[in-house]
């Protein structure tokens, strides 16, 4: 994993979490017990602070970042599919961000919310607790019941820790 301090903030990283070796967290990062970061997630928290909660996971290729003096929370057992810029407030508790959606300044997503694919989160935006949302700008459009909130929103979140707890076990280079 790449950790960098930037004036005087540095990343405080729970020893419970995995951080793949090709994500990089800059400054004012914190990632509790259970998270996992993947491969090529960018944190930048020189401006801002950046928390990510017990059991979330934040998959490959995404980047976190907040506005100037504002704090980006990820609830706990969240999830932040491939190819994300989460550039917000607030993901709630068990939301699903779905992947290449882009949420921007200011804007909240409540908990056990699914964001579908795709979908940007204009600024400002408040997307309430329990619904699926989708478009651009991304609305609400139904509430979250059956297969969505049963896989996608219940057991991604202990999936991806099983599955960050074999990667930081397993994962190692290999010489060409």
């Amino acid at each position: 994993m790449n950790l960098f301090s930037f004036e005087g903030k540095h990343p405080v990283v729970h020893p419970d979490a995995f951080v793949a070796p090709t994500a990089t967290l800059i400054g004012d990062v914190t990632v509790e017990a259970g998270a996992s970061i993947w491969y090529g997630v960018v944190i930048r928290a020189d401006i801002c602070t950046v928390v990510v909660r017990a059991g979330t996971n934040v998959q490959d290729n995404s980047v976190l970042h907040a506005a100037p003096e504002a704090t980006l929370t990820i609830g706990p057992d969240a999830t932040i599919g491939h190819g994300c810029v989460v550039h917000c407030e607030e993901v709630g508790e068990k939301a699903l961000i779905g992947n290449g959606s882009t949420l921007l300044d200011g804007a909240r997503v409540g908990a056990g919310t699914l964001v579908a694919a795709g979908s940007v989160v204009t600024p400002g935006a408040v997307i309430p607790a329990g619904v699926v949302a989708a478009g651009i700008p991304c609305k609400a459009t139904k509430p979250i019941e059956g297969t969505s909130s049963e896989f996608w929103v219940e057991t991604n979140a202990t999936y991806y820790r099983e599955l960050g707890q074999r990667h930081a076990a397993g994962v190692a280079p290999v010489q060409p």
